[in-house]
């Protein structure tokens, strides 16, 4: 093997480290992924460079502002109360007083003028953002987007997303105004799920349970088939709350633990730990070993656990259709961007002209797995509505274009077997 070179050094640090990642991947592996993810990176520090600069001025601006703005005040309310005492009651000022408040008119305009100075150097600082944003991020957006997302058909679906996600945030005025802008008639039993939801969850949010407890009473049974914690915790919660009252509450969480009965089966444990929180009731719960139990995240916690399971009873995912593309979208940009300019480069016509799949693969992470996805063995292509999953008699998997291509008059042989079998007797299946 040849001695692989070193890449170019474009500052000490940077430098060493690009030798490092250079001689841990290799030649090809650094100018393939390493480099590329470096110079983005390098993009980013280079805008917040300039950021941090405005910031700076912005600081040391507001403290001058301050601090010179407070000197004049103190020097024309000195001026003011010693006018006071030498006048008196006089009509006309002594010509040194008028000479002094000559100055200080002008010492004050010559103070405004000097502060707009100073805040017109910033606006060039601003600027200077935004052209470190256009030459170091890529804008051209435009280039990796589709003329069939904006047909009217696309743009009903658009504005429905949209108008859900508006109803899920509480944001019902800005979710009708849309509705009446996009010409959209939404039906009122599907705001009014939502309405309710975010009553629950603002309350939640100001500690108060009585609404959540309310409407997990209501849904039990369906929350008790799905496995729901929601309304123990619920409770849970509430007990907690009288524990931090002290003794003069004992004999009302001993009456509220009576809630527990219905979850002793599946929750005996925490029940019992509540249970023993009572013994430190006169030292207090923060000063005893179950001082956990009062740990506020648990606030967070239960807005969670009520979203999920309110969204499952609803048949709706917990996030937000429109917040999960947007974030699938902010992942896949920069790979999409980047092989629209090499197949642009390379005069690939033809290579992105499918409407439901992309030239390469983009890994969006776990968070973005939502179902299983069936590639088919013999064509190499994900399974669509149009092209769906096929099971043959014998077991074996593969998609239904697959299948119509490998019919020979009335007969399919198998691929991965010798069966041979009649097409219609494949089976569609479901993920």
């Amino acid at each position: 093997m040849g001695q692989a070179k070193s890449p170019p050094a474009n500052g000490n640090f940077r430098a060493l480290a690009d030798l490092v990642l250079y001689h841990i991947f290799g030649d090809d592996q650094y100018r393939r992924v390493i480099s590329p993810c470096l110079s983005s990176m390098d993009q980013c520090v280079n805008v917040e460079r300039e950021l941090e600069k405005v910031l700076q001025k912005f600081s040391s601006y507001g403290q001058h502002c301050d601090r010179t703005l407070e000197e004049l005040v103190d020097y024309t309310s000195g001026l003011k109360h010693e006018i006071l005492q030498t006048n008196g009651e006089e009509q006309e000022l002594p010509g040194t007083l008028s000479l002094v408040l000559s100055q200080c008119c002008k010492r004050v305009k010559d103070t405004v003028q000097k502060l707009a100075s100073h805040h017109k150097d910033i606006h060039s600082s601003v600027s200077r953002v935004g052209k470190a944003i256009d030459k170091n991020l890529d804008s051209d957006l435009g280039s990796v987007g589709m003329e069939a997302c904006w047909q009217a058909e696309s743009q009903r679906l658009l504005s429905e997303v949209m108008v859900e996600h508006f109803f899920r945030q509480g944001v019902l005025d800005v979710a009708e105004e849309l509705c009446q802008e996009a010409g959209l008639c939404i039906d009122p039993s599907q705001k009014e799920p939502f309405v309710e939801l975010n009553r629950i969850l603002e309350a939640l949010k100001l500690r108060d349970l009585r609404p959540a407890l309310e409407w997990a009473v209501e849904n039990r049974e369906m929350l008790m088939a799905q496995n729901s914690s929601l309304e123990f915790k619920l409770h849970r919660l509430n007990f907690i709350r009288l524990l931090m009252g002290g003794t003069a509450n004992q004999r009302e969480a001993l009456q509220y633990a009576k809630n527990f009965q219905p979850f002793a089966l599946n929750h005996q444990k925490d029940i019992q730990v509540l249970m023993g929180s009572l013994v430190y009731l006169r030292q207090g719960i923060e000063n005893s070993p179950y001082v956990h139990l009062l740990d506020s995240n648990q606030w967070s916690d239960i807005c969670d656990i009520f979203t999920r399971d309110a969204c499952s009873l609803l048949g709706l995912s917990v996030d937000s259709p429109l917040s999960v593309s947007f974030s699938a979208g902010c992942v896949a940009l920069p790979a999409l961007i980047n092989i629209k300019a090499v197949i642009e480069q390379r005069q690939c016509i033809g290579v992105w002209n499918q409407k439901d799949e992309l030239p390469i693969e983009v890994d969006l992470g776990k968070r973005c797995w939502y179902h299983s996805v069936f590639a088919c063995p013999i064509l190499r292509q994900q399974t669509t509505d149009s092209n769906p999953p096929m099971k043959l008699v014998c077991g074996h998997i593969i998609s239904k274009d697959a299948l119509n291509k490998m019919i020979n008059g009335s007969k399919l042989k198998c691929p991965y077997c010798p069966m041979e079998q009649v097409p219609a007797d494949a089976k569609q299946i479901y993920f």
